[in-house]
């Protein structure tokens, strides 16, 4: 667990960008997901639409299943498939779908991934600060904060004072009503979460993945949201006995925008070139 201090000759930004992306479960160059997803071609035509924004994202962070199977093929290919970005900041954290050593290993310059326990660490990013949660329970699906986790959280955001903070992780930490996916979410230290950042004002967002789909919900007098990913979606049943089942539904990533002294305001923005934008006449 690693942490980056802020640097006081920073550049001063009239607003902070950052880009959000989740679930990019890359595989193997020519592998499809499921026989049907290309997940590879979903990320290239994700990152050709942060790259068209009219202002350039201070940073990006990838929420977790960055690979589909933790393999270090897959990590060399979404290397290479993220190259285009050139050299915008790009954090990472892991998902119940990876493997912190691989991903390490594959990413050797992303120092932040630290060479502890879990990958968890603290970046500034323009005028907030990005704080990334490790909620990975080795070989299962399901995700946990202990004590370990939680209390770093703590001493971090304490550390922070009234600097903005978005917490980044991969289960949310919250029911999303649809059942299947909330059997695989985060088991153990939601509660506790919400108490931590309910003492501090300061935190803007907690952003997700994990539920291949835009969800909001109060938490800890915040927001914490989760997104869709740029390769599949999960189906939208409310039913508590629902099948688990995906869709081709549309891709998407998300912009979290603070303007310097103001309030956090995000926006989902589809992947993909479409026609416009006309002028209004």
């Amino acid at each position: 667990m690693q942490t980056h201090p802020v640097t006081a000759d920073r550049p001063q930004h009239a607003m902070t960008l950052l880009a959000q992306l989740t679930d990019l479960h890359i595989r193997e160059p020519g592998q499809l997901a499921y026989g049907r997803v290309d997940t590879a071609e979903g990320l290239v035509q994700a990152i050709a639409s942060i790259s068209r924004l009219p202002q350039r994202p201070d940073a990006l962070v990838i929420t977790g299943d960055l690979t589909d199977f933790g393999r270090e093929p897959e990590y060399a290919h979404l290397a290479r498939l993220l190259e285009p970005l050139g050299d915008m900041p790009i954090h990472l954290l892991p998902g119940n779908h990876d493997e912190r050593d691989p991903l390490r290993r594959s990413f050797p310059r992303h120092g932040y991934l630290g060479n502890g326990e879990f990958i968890q660490y603290s970046v500034p990013v323009g005028s907030l600060q990005l704080i990334a949660l490790d909620t990975v329970t080795p070989r299962s699906p399901m995700g946990n904060l202990c004590s370990k986790r939680l209390d770093w959280l703590e001493a971090e955001l304490s550390s922070q004072g009234e600097r903005p903070v978005v917490i980044a992780m991969h289960h949310p930490p919250f029911q999303t009503l649809i059942g299947g996916m909330d059997h695989y979410g985060l088991q153990t230290g939601a509660r506790e979460l919400e108490a931590i950042v309910a003492r501090h004002p300061n935190v803007e967002r907690i952003i997700c993945g994990h539920m291949h789909r835009s969800i909001q919900v109060r938490f800890g007098g915040t927001i914490a949201s989760t997104i869709p990913s740029p390769a599949h979606q999960i189906n939208l049943d409310l039913s508590p006995d629902a099948p688990l089942m995906w869709t081709l539904e549309p891709p998407a990533y998300a912009l979290h925008a603070l303007p310097d002294g103001g309030r956090m305001v995000t926006h989902m923005a589809a992947c993909g070139a479409f026609d416009g934008p006309h002028p209004f006449r």
